[in-house]
């Protein structure tokens, strides 16, 4: 493949990464959260119920840096700890759905309908491929953080 199409690719992946960082910690202090917070939060919103041990796997955090997490955004509403029936110890983390919406929904709703306009104006075709190269450029960067936190 030509060097030169491969770093402009790489030039304009790079400016969206940083775009992404920059935008989402303005949404963070906009939100009263720090960025890392803002982007666990999001995370921990993809499920139903999780565990701090899983949190801890999935990010590479330690158990204590969980625990502060967790701490935070309970303070702030936007979750809740919840203890198993059959064991006291085990304790799940509830997401409040309708807390965290409130919060960010009115923040997201204009990024939403800008993304959504934009996406309007690919064909499907040019859609799966720009959606194959993001699975496939996530995959890679797990592979890469997993490998670094083992390490």
């Amino acid at each position: 493949m030509n060097k030169k199409v491969i770093r402009q690719f790489r030039e304009a992946s790079r400016q969206y990464s940083d775009a992404s960082v920059f935008m989402h910690e303005a949404i963070a202090r906009k939100a009263g959260l720090s960025s890392a917070d803002h982007k666990y939060l999001g995370l921990i919103l993809q499920y139903e119920s999780i565990t701090a041990g899983e949190i801890s796997k999935i990010t590479g955090l330690t158990t204590g840096a969980v625990t502060g997490l967790i701490d935070r955004l309970e303070k702030k509403e936007l979750l809740k700890r919840q203890f198993a029936k059959e064991d006291r110890r085990k304790v799940f983390i509830i997401p409040d759905l309708e807390n965290s919406m409130k919060l960010l929904g009115p923040i997201f709703d204009e990024l939403q309908q800008k993304t959504t306009a934009l996406i309007s104006t690919f064909s499907e075709t040019e859609i799966k491929i720009i959606e194959r190269y993001f699975k496939e450029a996530t995959l890679i960067m797990k592979e890469t953080a997993d490998h670094l936190n083992n390490t």
